[in-house]
């Protein structure tokens, strides 16, 4: 996912909004007032009722300070349709990344207690870092790049990047028809460098945040978005003016964000990614979200420590 633009990474951290929600009830402020697709209705309280809990915490853990402050801190997304977006009616956040960190946070405490931090994807690494928050669930591609910062779980789902057009567009199919074209991409994603491989005749803009990135498609600032097939399936269906051209290009797993060098922690969570997974959970909650409005049964999950970066 992206969000703000570059050159205000440490502003963005010190303004960045936390937003608190208990269980599956309440969630305060948000950034996007648009209509969740994919909501899932009340069965995200199934889902949580449904979760394991972990039998014991070990002392002086990460997960035993959690467990004792009472809530999990996310670095997450209030405006990401099927992912995770505030529901206007409800005021819940729901989706797929959601739900997760509801689930994650059910193990670990007992209850689905959950504080939300607005978060962007130049500012994640610090979030992390300084402690703000605890996990990061915003579809966090996983880049060997990226894991000099921050510790990846996971993965927990792969999507892939395709192109997206004005629904008109009758000149772009694939990748390679983007050279020469003007491309938008969210800043500091890895739809750059794949733009770049693909059609080192573009030329890329960026901008902050997906909601963004689709204006300015819209505006005819850009021929064509690269981004993750998960965020652009909801804004496909969402808006009927714009259009995905073809299949993902590329591979993209997305990992569970946390702090650098916390071995126990990401073997934990990758312990409770499993438990899900075999359970059925895991299924459930893609059936929730994305499965909403992607037909057929639910995806094998990618397998925990296949991506570099996540080993």
């Amino acid at each position: 996912m992206v969000r703000t633009p570059a050159g205000m990474r440490r502003a963005a951290v010190a303004a960045v909004a936390a937003l608190s929600l208990t269980g599956l009830a309440a969630c305060s402020g948000g950034d996007s007032d648009s209509a969740v697709p994919g909501s899932g209705g009340g069965s995200g309280d199934d889902l949580a009722a449904s979760a394991p809990v972990a039998a014991n915490l070990p002392a002086g853990s990460t997960m035993e300070k959690i467990k004792q402050r009472g809530e999990l801190v996310v670095g997450g997304s209030l405006d990401a349709p099927l992912l995770s977006q505030q529901n206007p009616a409800t005021k819940k956040v729901e989706g797929l990344d959601a739900d997760f960190g509801r689930l994650l946070a059910k193990y670990i405490i007992g209850k689905p207690n959950v504080k939300i931090v607005n978060s962007a994807s130049e500012t994640r690494e610090a979030l992390l870092s300084n402690g703000t928050v605890d996990v990061v669930f915003q579809t966090y591609s996983i880049t060997p790049e990226r894991a000099k910062q921050v510790a990846f779980a996971g993965p927990y789902y792969s999507s892939g990047l395709v192109i997206a057009t004005k629904k008109d567009e009758t000149g772009i199919k694939a990748p390679a028809d983007l050279k020469g074209k003007t491309v938008i991409a969210g800043a500091n994603t890895p739809a750059i460098p794949a733009i770049k491989k693909a059609a080192p005749g573009a030329k890329i803009v960026t901008f902050g945040s997906d909601p963004e990135c689709v204006q300015a498609l819209k505006q005819g600032r850009g021929d064509a978005y690269v981004q993750d097939e998960a965020v652009l399936l909801a804004t496909a269906k969402q808006d009927p003016s714009i259009q995905i051209q073809g299949k993902p290009f590329t591979s993209d797993p997305y990992g569970i964000g946390l702090k650098h060098g916390d071995a126990q922690m990401k073997q934990f969570v990758n312990d409770w990614l499993k438990q899900i997974q075999q359970s059925g959970l895991w299924a459930k909650v893609w059936k929730n979200s994305i499965g909403t409005v992607v037909q057929g049964e639910a995806p094998q999950p990618p397998a925990i420590g296949s991506a570099p970066g996540s080993e």
